[in-house]
């Protein structure tokens, strides 16, 4: 968190002076969403503040169906419209790397955020913005472990996306356990079906990891239908979430602060595109961090707002 605050501060720095002039710049946004997980808002919502901050417009989209061909396509259509920049998020760098490469070979300045931390450089991007997923799960794992946890499970909604996988991975070698993790899709009632289902059918398990707030909420729910004694741990926030930290009913979530992943690739383009290449001299780590009974009260209000 100290190198994400020094990092954060210098481009900060960096900026200043910068934020009045309005150069014309037109940014646009690509991630990866099925508009059903409330993190996102929060994302497109940094990066209209950021491009507010420049004088800059934002161009926000996704694929409704979350698959990638259409998320590519996207991509495809961004470059050929010749923007001042890119930010993309990167759960598949297979099936999207050809078409961010070549808007970065065009000479179109990219910049990736959230998932896709370890391709981010291979594609053409300029850095990338967002944690290091592995590390991430690696340390839910580590607090589970701790915590009593001796069996795992790893609810994850969306099987294409590398950046959730690690998550889980991470989680599971903390635990010196074999990736114990299912899908559970980005429908409410299928992750409820689906976890309840994996509960009964192995009553051993002790620890539940959700991967996404929305998931968190409905596995919580699973749960205490099923009347299992389990440790839940969540990645990122939303009011549900927090809800649940304070009731006792989930023992701490992963926060990200997406916002930064929104905010920051939009100031990191304004000052390349305008002071001859300046540019951060490592990708920014915008976590992780644990939010727990300790300080849940601090950030409540800004779940799924600028958290």
């Amino acid at each position: 968190m100290k190198k994400l605050l020094l990092a954060t501060a210098a481009v900060a720095t960096m900026a200043t002076g910068a934020f009045a002039d309005a150069h014309g710049e037109r940014y646009v946004v690509i991630t990866h969403t099925q508009g059903t997980d409330p993190f996102w808002p929060v994302v497109e919502k940094g990066a209209r503040d950021a491009a507010a901050a420049v004088g800059a417009t934002i161009e926000y989209n996704f694929d409704a169906s979350g698959d990638m061909a259409g998320m590519a396509k996207l991509i495809e259509a961004a470059a050929a419209s010749d923007p001042s920049g890119i930010v993309v998020s990167l759960p598949d760098a297979a099936a999207l790397g050809p078409a961010i490469k070549a808007a970065a070979d065009s000479g179109i300045p990219v910049i990736t955020m959230n998932s896709g931390l370890e391709s981010s450089k291979e594609v053409g991007a300029l850095m990338h913005v967002g944690q290091p997923e592995r590390d991430a799960g690696f340390a839910a794992g580590t607090r589970a472990m701790a915590e009593g946890v001796t069996k795992g499970l790893c609810l994850n909604q969306e099987a294409f996306n590398t950046a959730l996988v690690d998550r889980c991975t991470g989680y599971f070698d903390a635990m010196g356990a074999d990736l114990n993790q299912i899908d559970v899709s980005n429908d409410v009632t299928q992750i409820e079906t689906r976890t309840a289902a994996a509960l009964q059918a192995d009553p051993e398990i002790d620890g539940v990891l959700a991967v996404g707030p929305h998931v968190c909420e409905a596995a919580h729910k699973a749960i205490t239908d099923v009347g299992a004694d389990v440790h839940l741990a969540c990645f990122d926030l939303s009011p549900g979430v927090m809800d649940l930290i304070e009731a006792g009913e989930a023992a701490f979530t992963i926060d990200q602060q997406q916002r930064l992943q929104g905010y920051m690739p939009i100031i990191v383009l304004h000052l390349y595109n305008n002071h001859a290449g300046l540019l951060p001299g490592a990708n920014i780590p915008s976590g992780p961090g644990f939010v727990d009974a300790s300080n849940a009260a601090a950030v409540k209000e800004l779940a799924g707002v600028d958290r």
